[in-house]
């Protein structure tokens, strides 16, 4: 039995559907831990291309069980879409189960979400994330498990909506109405009663069966709604120890974490960004939006803001989390360049800084940056990291040696299969 976690080392995209796609060919359960439908995994393998917003990473492998956990807060109906994208596929869902305890996203959570952006955000996905969260702690919310006792709900909405109205009043909107509501509410008991499971319980067998678990983070420790880059972040945890909070299961059982950070930096939205550049060599690590692994985000298709990897952030992001291991992805995307940049070290005010800064002085800090030659060779047929060119494995040497970590895996490509190991 093991219990890995993989979560995002940077600011979020950096191939983590690609890498839980991987690794759920190992795994008996993967298990998504928090966050929403506010961002994508990309996975690419024999069934086709795939934008993951919900449902875990391990529902390509027939073998593999998955589990839409209790941290999450879901849309059903984006839900649903998911799921009838992975029948076209024809592939199962009947190891696909839903926590009882995770939260339901709500239509009003989104409409709220565009209101609030229109006068003014951080440039969020308008997906409703932040407010369905938001009401999860006012205590005004429905769990799955209120679809198994409509009656129940039918008295929570009496409860939420006089609060919903009460806002939606202050952007002179029409009010929702506990009806309409609550007719939704019918539409998906029906859809997922016989998926929804006690997710501690459920947990538990699988973890006395001796099985091999994986949780399966979304967006980078960069967006940790207390650890980030506040307020640009996200609504939840992105880090290896929610994954035991949201879980219900102690955290000195999870075995193993795995960083996964991308060979150079990418971020969407707004905030601060300490090795962003603007066209030139960076504009070529972007691509048309033409392939699947080109640089426009998932959810959004918004064009990703880049920049040369970030050491500063990545030793931080370790310090949060503790990788075991990193997997680099993307390095293939480096093979054209005579030379590649790395950031290792901020200035403030002119001198160099030990700590990992706030979020204002983030946006004041100087890079630091060392160059190494780039290796101007395809990396894309390559399966074993000691067959990679001498400059790129001093590349990845050099990752390692500043961060203090082993890199383990190395992207060279979209394509499950496009992988070099260690």
């Amino acid at each position: 039995m093991s219990i890995s976690v993989l979560v995002g080392a940077q600011w979020g995209d950096e191939g983590k559907g690609k890498m839980v796609d991987y690794f759920a060919q190992q795994s008996d359960l993967i298990v998504r831990f928090q966050g929403g439908d506010n961002a994508g995994h990309t996975v690419i393998n024999d069934y086709g291309v795939f934008k993951l917003h919900l449902i875990p990473c391990g529902v390509f492998n027939k073998d593999c069980q998955c589990l839409i956990g209790t941290g999450l807060v879901v849309n059903p109906d984006v839900l649903f879409e998911e799921m009838q994208q992975i029948v076209e596929a024809k592939l199962s869902l009947a190891g696909l189960k839903i926590s009882s305890k995770a939260h339901i996203l709500m239509p009003y959570h989104q409409k709220l979400d565009e209101l609030m952006e229109a006068s003014g955000g951080i440039g969020t996905t308008k997906r409703g994330i932040g407010q369905a969260y938001a009401y999860k702690a006012m205590r005004k919310s429905l769990r799955f498990e209120d679809l198994l006792n409509l009656e129940n709900a039918k008295k929570k909405l009496e409860n939420i909506v006089p609060v919903v109205n009460d806002q939606m009043a202050s952007y002179q909107i029409e009010p929702y109405t506990v009806a309409g509501l609550f007719e939704k509410c019918q539409v998906w008991a029906k859809t997922f009663a016989d998926m929804i499971v006690n997710p501690v319980a459920y947990l538990h067998e699988q973890i006395d069966a001796d099985k091999n678990i994986l949780f399966e983070g979304q967006l980078g420790a960069m967006k940790d709604i207390d650890l980030g880059i506040f307020p640009y972040v996200t609504s939840s945890n992105p880090i290896a120890a929610y994954a035991a909070v949201s879980g219900g299961f102690p955290a000195k059982k999870i075995d193993k974490v795995i960083g996964v950070a991308k060979a150079f930096s990418s971020a969407v939205g707004a905030g601060p960004f300490p090795t962003e550049e603007f066209g030139g060599t960076i504009d070529i690590l972007r691509g048309t939006g033409e392939k699947p692994d080109d640089e426009f985000g998932a959810r959004t298709g918004r064009s990703r803001r880049l920049g040369w990897i970030d050491i500063p952030v990545l030793k931080y992001t370790h310090a949060i989390n503790g990788y075991d291991e990193l997997a680099l992805c993307k390095i293939d995307k480096l093979d054209d360049l005579p030379e590649i940049k790395i950031c290792v070290d901020y200035k403030l005010d002119g001198k160099l800084i030990k700590e990992f800064p706030n979020t204002e002085d983030l946006e004041k800090v100087e890079p630091v940056y060392i160059t190494l030659p780039g290796w101007l060779s395809d990396t894309t047929k390559i399966r074993r990291l000691d067959d990679l060119p001498d400059n790129a494995k001093k590349y990845i040497k050099t990752i390692e040696d500043l961060v203090g970590t082993t890199v383990a895996y190395v992207g060279v490509g979209p394509d499950r299969e496009d992988l070099a190991i260690r």
